[in-house]
């Protein structure tokens, strides 16, 4: 079975999205072993400088690398962009390749350290647009659990 692993920079605040979330959590059970790591979110001024913000994002890298491991895919507005079957594929190499383990990391609103995301055997962008981190999350676990259902053959992706 594989193993999904999730990084995230911060708690969700809404009931809704933690909802949501639970939802897919609940899913993904049928088909692989997940864990969620929320991880606190460095505070910075009102108005960062871009010192204060690199200072932030190698901290929160520290945290996020405590939890990484196996394929890495850190969500970056400069990765690749997937569609729903390629991400299955991705996936499915990976537990092919001897990979267990996928990590999936979302950094905080100013993104993730350069070391983080050179980590990544796949940098994965959502799309070009910008969404909050908190609905991020949601789509995120929407779209593992829709890249087994794949993987599957089953009816939920089409």
């Amino acid at each position: 079975m594989m193993n999904i692993n999730l990084i995230v920079m911060g708690k969700l605040k809404e009931d809704y999205l933690r909802s949501a979330c639970a939802e897919y959590i609940k899913r993904l059970g049928r088909y692989c072993s997940f864990e969620l790591h929320e991880l606190d979110e460095c505070r910075l001024s009102d108005d960062p400088s871009d010192k204060e913000i690199a200072a932030a994002l190698k901290k929160e890298a520290e945290q996020i690398k405590k939890y990484a491991k196996g394929m890495i895919v850190p969500m970056c507005i400069e990765g690749k962009q997937l569609t729903s079957p390629e991400l299955s594929q991705k996936m499915t190499e990976a537990g092919v390749s001897g990979q267990s383990t996928v990590t999936f990391i979302i950094g905080s609103s100013f993104g993730l350290d350069d070391g983080i995301k050179s980590m990544g055997a796949l940098k994965l962008s959502m799309s070009k647009m910008t969404f909050p981190h908190q609905l991020a999350r949601v789509m995120l676990l929407e779209q593992i659990y829709r890249a087994f259902q794949i993987a599957e053959g089953g009816k939920y992706h089409k």
